[in-house]
């Protein structure tokens, strides 16, 4: 964290250090040239005019001002900038900065205009420098200074709690399973009984249709033996 909050300061200061020297440059009054600057609001029209008017060297030394005065917005508002988006946010704020000077120049500012090439050339510089070192600054920075998250801890299902258990309740479960067993067992003797005493009947019936057969079959030839003796 104490590296983190050194690296924002100073990143915080170039920042401000940087917005004295943008002011300096930008806002200075220059009456000289109060009769020959002209608002611009045509993209490429001052670029033309570098070209065709200027000489080499004077071109030079008037777009690449413009495009360094835009460099150290790229290296210090990556700082400054979530890390989504984090290209098309920083190109976006210092635009939106560049047209706020160049809208106090040509307002406040005696001998200066308001030119839309000036802002182009200002986010131009400011792209150049996240692509070259403010990119890879600001990521080794989240990298090495971000607090580690700790994982959450997921939550536990609690056990289920037992029963509660009341006293003599074993004894109970004893006596209602000894019943059980003695009416099964009573049943079973019970039916038992009864199929003896069927087959008991059943043989009783089978010997009395027996002897009365063959009583039948013994008296049968008495009546003819009888005949016999008359005669």
């Amino acid at each position: 964290m104490l590296v983190r909050g050194l690296v924002l300061a100073a990143a915080l200061v170039g920042l401000v250090a940087f917005s004295v020297l943008l002011a300096k440059v930008t806002l200075t009054p220059s009456p000289a040239s109060e009769d020959i600057v002209t608002s611009n609001l045509q993209p490429g029209r001052s670029l033309r005019q570098y070209a065709e008017d200027y000489t080499f060297l004077a071109a030079c030394k008037q777009a690449g001002g413009n495009i360094l005065l835009g460099v150290p917005f790229g290296l210090l508002l990556p700082f400054f900038v979530p890390r989504r988006l984090r290209m098309i946010r920083t190109t976006l704020l210092a635009a939106v900065a560049m047209a706020v000077v160049e809208l106090i120049q040509g307002a406040l500012v005696q001998g200066r205009a308001f030119d839309i090439d000036d802002v182009i050339l200002n986010t131009t510089g400011a792209l150049l420098g996240y692509f070259v070192l403010g990119r890879r600054i600001s990521h080794r920075y989240y990298t090495y200074a971000e607090v580690p998250r700790v994982p959450e801890q997921r939550d536990e299902p609690e056990p289920a709690p037992e029963p509660k258990r009341t006293p003599g309740e074993g004894v109970r479960t004893r006596l209602a399973r000894r019943k059980a067993s003695d009416a099964k067992a009573r049943g079973t003797k019970t039916a038992g009984t009864k199929a003896a005493g069927a087959r008991a009947t059943a043989k009783k019936a089978t010997g009395t249709k027996g002897t009365s057969a063959k009583a039948t079959s013994a008296k049968a030839p008495r009546p003819l033996l009888d005949r016999l003796r008359r005669r």
